[in-house]
């Protein structure tokens, strides 16, 4: 086993691998910004290192900086948590090449799943069910004839990046020439790759994913799915576990599926195989796949008694034995919210300052960074805490997060602590019917006050 880990990370998901480095006996090493010196990962890390000014391009994401950070603390290994460097392959090689462990899976699968396209062709010949779709776009011209070949409407999407952005619904050809535009610049400018191609949109769609892990020896097993279809423009906001109304045959076609893709390319550590379900139709396809942890991950281990985190090092340190023992029939039903440092009443803008008052009840797990007096900075993504219930049934796991939203305080700045709290009493939520347009329509009502002068 390792003896020192540095977490190439800020916010909850530092925290959350410090906490179990130390269950495990592991040194924790921090990095962070000029702007994160008093964050709680850096004073809980046994040690930690400044690598830049607050802007991620000069802090978080310089490969440089953090290499710099591993070979100044002797750390044996990195865990990337999510976002920033967790699925660059770059990194991950380069610090192969300084002989350290990435705890997480190899360069080569980054590079199989990294671009969409490429990954509908290892899903292809794996025999995973596709959705009708196109190769890389030429140009506007090979996008019109493609959409015109598949049926509008369709998605037109970034074949890099994810996390929803690159992503347009287009209606009509009258739309395409707009939308081609918009989404080869916003892939350009976020990805750094203007690669598009389209897949046929499906209306009535939930988003559905299975939890996986592999040996890197070509071993592969599933670990339950996830619903993740309360989105509000692209981004999960409620992720659950079993996926609801579900048939058995369907879930077992669902893990079977993701089982199958991850041992084509003898996947090693934590993944998620996404797909889209037809709701109408009652099938599904696939979408794309996660090499990494994810943020929803807690939901899984609350049902099956998994500490995710602690596989992948173990994994990574070459002590994670056989899969069949890690193999369980998840009990229970967890329910995740992500809490955000953003106003609903203005289009969901983030907001920054100093917290005047943080209180959650002791009878929920939160995954979080925040306590009262802590500064939210404008500079990094806006999510706060994770808050995550577990019941024996939907309805209780349902109404122990309602209770448990109820009583929750995050004063100081804007939250979307109500909007979370009315979500998960509507008729859509509470019937486990949310499909992936729902928040789209869904009006909620602030109760803040705008102080103008």
């Amino acid at each position: 086993m390792f003896k020192k880990v540095l977490i190439a990370n800020r916010g909850e998901i530092a925290v959350r691998v410090i906490a179990t480095l130390r269950r495990m006996g592991v040194a924790s090493v921090a990095v962070h910004s000029e702007a994160d010196r008093f964050a709680p990962h850096v004073r809980l890390a046994d040690e930690a290192v400044c690598v830049g000014p607050a802007p991620v391009a000069e802090s978080y994401l310089d490969i440089d900086a953090i290499l710099a950070a591993v070979r100044e603390t002797g750390a044996e290994a990195v865990h990337p948590g999510y976002g920033f460097l967790s699925e660059n392959p770059e990194f991950a090689a380069a610090l192969q090449r300084e002989g350290v462990a990435f705890i997480g899976p190899r360069p080569e699968h980054m590079r199989a799943f990294s671009l969409k396209h490429t990954a509908r062709e290892i899903a292809e010949k794996s025999g995973v069910p596709l959705l009708p779709g196109s190769p890389l776009i030429v140009d506007l011209d090979d996008a019109m004839t493609q959409a015109g070949e598949i049926g509008y409407p369709v998605m037109l999407k970034s074949t890099a990046g994810g996390g929803g952005i690159g992503l347009q619904l287009c209606h009509s050809a009258a739309d395409m020439p707009r939308l081609y535009d918009t989404v080869r610049r916003l892939a350009l400018a976020n990805f750094k790759d203007s690669g598009l191609f389209l897949e046929k949109y499906v209306a009535a769609a939930r988003h559905i994913e299975v939890q996986i892990f592999g040996d890197g020896e070509g071993n592969v097993i599933a670990l339950g799915e996830r619903d993740c279809s309360a989105q509000r423009r692209n981004q999960k906001v409620i992720e659950e576990t079993p996926a609801p109304n579900l048939g058995a045959a369907e879930r077992k076609a669902l893990h079977e599926a993701a089982v199958q893709l991850g041992e084509a390319v003898s996947y090693a550590s934590a993944g998620t195989v996404e797909f889209i379900y037809d709701e109408e139709a009652r099938t599904f396809y696939f979408l794309e796949v996660n090499t990494r942890l994810q943020v929803e991950h807690p939901v899984t281990e609350e049902v099956t008694g998994l500490d995710l985190v602690e596989m992948m090092v173990a994994q990574a340190a070459g002590d994670l034995g056989p899969l069949a023992d890690y193999e369980r029939v998840p009990q229970g039903h967890a329910i995740e919210v992500r809490l955000y440092a953003e106003d609903p009443g203005k289009n969901f803008q983030p907001s920054s300052g100093l917290l005047t008052e943080v209180s959650f009840p002791d009878d929920i797990r939160v995954d979080g960074w925040i306590a009262t007096g802590t500064e939210v900075t404008p500079f990094y993504d806006p999510m706060l805490a994770k808050l995550i219930v577990k019941g024996e049934t939907r309805e209780e796991a349902a109404a122990k997060l309602g209770a448990a939203l109820d009583v929750s305080r995050v004063y100081g700045i804007e939250t979307n602590l109500d909007y979370l709290a009315g979500l998960v009493r509507t008729p859509e939520f509470l019937g486990g019917t949310m499909l992936t347009s729902t928040l789209a329509g869904y009006d909620h009502e602030s109760a803040g006050l705008d102080v103008l002068s």
